[in-house]
């Protein structure tokens, strides 16, 4: 292993795009402590203690604890996220946008120039409601007009700059760079993490014992999650022997890729957002004439109810079926392989075959959604049924596994490029796409 990691720093090129990805990185995590002025950082780190199970815990993650630390990055890269989820969304309903999608490289770039006008637009609509919620509870001392104006504009700007640090990082260094700063942000809790876990072990809230099945527990999930990540059904798709001009092409094989988890982490993303928000409007009315209602709302829509666990994970289900049929349109598949000469043996081209990718893979993404149902909810079960004092698993560890296979498939593809030996003995190591 030591060898193979040499190989990469041999390469002039690699070890130029790596050290550049590092250095734009240690350059978000320095943004990451710079403070909005004005803003009782303190008080503001409390309130978030208190609502890491909120649609406010859940922002601060993919913030990577910037907006519970009041910071430049405080929107994190969620506007750039929101962004391109519309923008998706949008092509499965728009015409124009479909088209676009349809265009190849100037369609995409396109899409990447609007994409980034919707970060700059949603980054000033959440700007501004972050600035006048951080008044209203209390966080902002000396509250005024030009307080709000410098709020919205500094957190716009750190926004657009993480964004074109991932763009920067995705052009010319390696991994996808939206994906990474995602990562360095739900990375930078690990080490805080362990600190905690060991001082439960000292305190004896947490045995030895339930340490080491604690490891085993996550090593078990861990090694799933990289399971599913990869599994894909493959259909075969055979291409007969056709004349081009003077040249005779001898017939192919090949086949259509259909992954367990196609939707990756946005079903939960989508569920998390949902069931977090009748919690979180109910912690506002505990003070008002409907509060006994509101803490029955707030009791059922805790983590460690039955009543959140069970409809989190059927929502996870539903949007797991929701998002593949949006990314994935088997009709077009049918479509193009027609148009090609392609066809599935057994399998008559154009409706037939569209019919029969769309069963495969209602059959293949059933166990992939349940899959992402029980890592959403285990975590919970982990903190309330074992005193586990850190969150592991759900949309962190998704995240920070995808992005991990994503970034090594990307440093083998040089190194075999190169002729060097891969970083598997056993075969090729695949990504997410």
């Amino acid at each position: 292993m030591i060898s193979k990691i040499q190989n990469i720093f041999k390469i002039p090129e690699l070890r130029r795009r790596i050290l550049f990805t590092l250095g734009l990185l240690v350059v978000y995590r320095i943004g990451g402590h710079i403070p909005v002025p004005g803003i009782d950082a303190q008080a503001l780190a409390a309130f978030f203690q208190q609502a890491s199970n909120t649609l406010f815990g859940l922002f601060d993650l993919f913030a990577g604890g910037n907006l519970s630390n009041a910071t430049i990055f405080a929107l994190g890269i969620m506007p750039y996220i929101s962004a391109s989820i519309i923008l998706q969304l949008l092509g499965a309903v728009v015409p124009y946008f479909e088209k676009l999608q349809k265009e190849g490289e100037e369609g995409r770039k396109k899409i990447t120039q609007y994409t980034r006008y919707g970060t700059v637009a949603l980054s000033v609509i959440q700007g501004a409601g972050v600035s006048f919620w951080l008044v209203n509870m209390g966080f902002v001392p000396e509250p005024s007009l030009l307080h709000h104006f410098i709020v919205v504009l500094t957190l716009t700007a750190g926004t657009t700059f993480i964004m074109w640090l991932g763009e920067q990082i995705t052009d010319h260094g390696i991994g996808n760079g939206i994906s990474l700063i995602i990562f360095i942000g739900i990375v930078a809790s690990a080490p805080n993490a362990i600190f905690d876990t060991f001082r439960s072990v000292k305190a004896g809230t947490l045995s030895v014992f339930e340490l080491l099945i604690l490891g085993l527990l996550m090593a078990a999930i861990t090694a799933s999650i990289v399971l599913i990540t990869q599994g894909q059904r493959r259909i075969l798709v055979q291409y007969p022997q056709r004349i081009k001009g003077r040249k005779m092409y001898r017939g192919q094989s090949s086949h259509i890729p259909l992954r367990i988890n196609a939707a990756g982490v946005i079903p939960i993303i989508f569920a998390q957002s949902i069931i977090m928000f009748p919690g979180t409007i109910a912690a506002f009315l505990t003070n008002t004439p409907v509060g006994n209602l509101a803490e029955v709302i707030q009791n059922w829509f805790s983590p460690d109810h039955a009543v959140y666990s069970i409809i989190y994970g059927l929502m996870v289900v539903f949007f797991t079926y929701f998002y593949t049929a949006i990314i994935f349109n088997p009709v077009d598949v049918a479509d193009n392989l027609k148009r090609y000469g392609g066809y599935v043996p057994g399998v008559r081209p154009g409706k037939r075959t569209a019919e029969f990718i769309d069963r495969i893979l209602t059959r293949v993404t059933l166990p992939g959604s349940i899959f992402l149902a029980l890592i959403a909810v285990v975590p919970y079960w982990l903190i309330y049924g074992m005193n586990v004092p850190f969150y592991f698993g759900g949309t962190g560890l998704l995240i920070v596994v995808g992005v991990a296979l994503d970034t090594l498939q990307q440093i083998e593809a040089h190194l075999v490029m190169r002729h060097y030996d891969g970083l598997m003995k056993g075969g090729r190591l695949r990504g997410r796409r």
